[in-house]
């Protein structure tokens, strides 16, 4: 008696299709990949849902520094005042501009998706600021960030390019 995977190869191999997949392979190998990438860009839908989007505001500013308590949990804050986004990502804080690199629009956070997405050319980045898709050439830009006991202080005088600062745009964030 044959199992239904040599039924399957037989029948590729009668249709002239020799080392063919099934329709059920196929697809099965597909949500696989689909799953990792999604592991790869670090956020689940689940995980996304849970995100808190909330508005702040600066506890401290001196000159162009900004002072932030830490957020306690994942997720995004905005601070609309400055145009400064905050967000907290497995163990890691970042602070981004708020305008999209591509035409300076203001970007938005898309709860049910977990990233940033620019409403006007549709750009799509990860809560790390990578770029995914869309219009825009670059990463999201990031503010130097430095940990001071229980805050975040944002440097305005210091935004980074991924394309043109690599080695400080991968370094602007903080570790909690």
């Amino acid at each position: 008696m044959r199992n239904r995977f040599e039924v399957s190869s037989a029948s590729a191999e009668a249709s002239g299709c020799g080392g063919c997949r099934s329709r059920r392979q196929f697809l099965g190998e597909s949500v696989s990949i689909v799953a990792a990438f999604a592991a790869a860009m670090g956020v689940s839908a689940r995980q996304a849902r849970a995100w808190t989007l909330t508005e702040t505001a600066p506890a401290a500013s001196q000159g162009d520094t900004l002072t932030y308590p830490i957020p306690a949990a994942d997720g995004v804050s905005i601070d609309y005042g400055n145009q400064v986004i905050l967000v907290r990502w497995q163990g890691d804080v970042f602070a981004f501009n708020l305008a999209c690199p591509h035409e300076n629009t203001a970007l938005k956070w898309r709860q049910d998706d977990g990233r940033f997405q620019c409403p006007r050319h549709d750009s799509k980045y990860t809560p790390e600021g990578v770029f995914m898709s869309g219009r825009a050439t670059r990463n999201m830009d990031r503010f130097a960030i430095r940990r001071d006991g229980g805050n975040v202080v944002v440097d305005l005088d210091k935004l980074w390019r991924s394309d043109e600062n690599t080695a400080e745009w991968n370094a602007a964030f903080v570790r909690v």
